[in-house]
């Protein structure tokens, strides 16, 4: 006798594999809104941000939050103080989640998680990007070397403290170089401002 699957076990199944999906996924394998409705009130399964849903005893993950941000943005990219704390280049906890998104592109209404959102050029968007897997989810992030010359771009908004401290940390923890930085601030049209402050880190030690 055939044994089929209801919408509810195989949503359940998907959901052991994939830590986090998105309600046009569950589409895709014939599983409406109704069932996933039902298993929330249950408590099976929670609903971190709109659209978004995971098994409730998902162990807890420190950035969980970047990855509901990415489902939501597939096209944005975590930078500045939020690829900062992801590269542990700061002690900073950025209360909303920096994103860049390309200038002409419609800016999302979200109302979790909190994105703050930047706009950036095409080519800056794929430029010393990395691809990481959190939660399942694909998050671009930029690398430690490109965010610390975004921070020193974006220092009116985020602060000069924050760009230094993630210059300081990038370079003693050998997470970037002073050439790397001085690629990537040439091309950002920044490097006058930097190189005095890598000159110095540099010559402290790191």
């Amino acid at each position: 006798m055939l044994i089929t699957r209801t919408q509810g076990e195989k949503a359940l199944e998907l959901l052991a594999r994939h830590p986090m999906m998105r309600l046009r996924d569950f589409a895709i394998h014939g599983i409406d809104r109704e069932t996933l409705s039902r298993l929330v009130r249950d408590g099976v399964v929670v609903r971190p941000a709109r659209g978004l849903y995971q098994l409730a005893d998902t162990p807890a993950n420190a950035h969980r939050t970047l990855a509901e941000a990415a489902a939501l943005v597939p096209k944005g990219v975590i930078c500045l103080v939020s690829a900062l704390q992801f590269h542990e280049l700061t002690l900073q906890m950025p209360s909303s989640i920096w994103m860049a998104i390309e200038r002409t592109a419609w800016r999302p209404r979200i109302d979790y998680p909190p994105i703050h959102f930047v706009r950036f050029t095409p080519a800056a968007l794929s430029e010393g990007v990395e691809r990481h897997h959190i939660e399942g989810i694909e998050v671009a992030i930029t690398d430690p070397a490109r965010t610390i010359v975004d921070c020193f771009r974006y220092r009116a908004k985020i602060g000069i403290d924050i760009a230094l401290e993630g210059l300081r940390e990038g370079l003693w923890q050998r997470k970037t170089t002073s050439d790397q930085l001085w690629r990537y601030g040439t091309k950002a049209r920044v490097w006058s401002i930097m190189k005095p402050y890598v000159e110095a880190t540099v010559a402290n030690g790191a």
